[in-house]
């Protein structure tokens, strides 16, 4: 320091305390950069549990649309077995003009 001179003392003075806010300013950008990356990860997480989310609603959905009830099975039944007797009345007419 230079005894005696004011405006270089002050100088000094303010020197240091820009440098001190400058190191400051840089661990608070560090740490500000360390959690955007934090937080970049998470939304990434995020966006990945989301799609796996949606990829396993539009299965269930799929699933529950091709799901068969024990009434429509009932249902399909009757009507093929209505089927079976029409085709077999056909052929007993068939055979009886033939």
């Amino acid at each position: 320091m230079a005894s005696g001179n004011p405006i270089l003392t002050t100088f000094e003075t303010r020197l240091r305390q820009l440098i001190l806010q400058y190191r400051e300013a840089q661990r608070e950008s560090r740490g500000l950069r360390e959690e955007l990356a934090r937080k970049a990860d998470e939304i990434r997480r995020l966006h990945d549990d989301m799609a796996q989310l949606q990829r396993d609603y539009d299965n269930l959905k799929l699933a529950r649309m091709l799901e068969v009830s024990d009434g429509d099975i009932e249902k399909a039944r009757s009507r093929v077995a209505k089927l079976i007797r029409d085709v077999n009345k056909c052929i007993t007419y068939l055979n009886e003009n033939s």
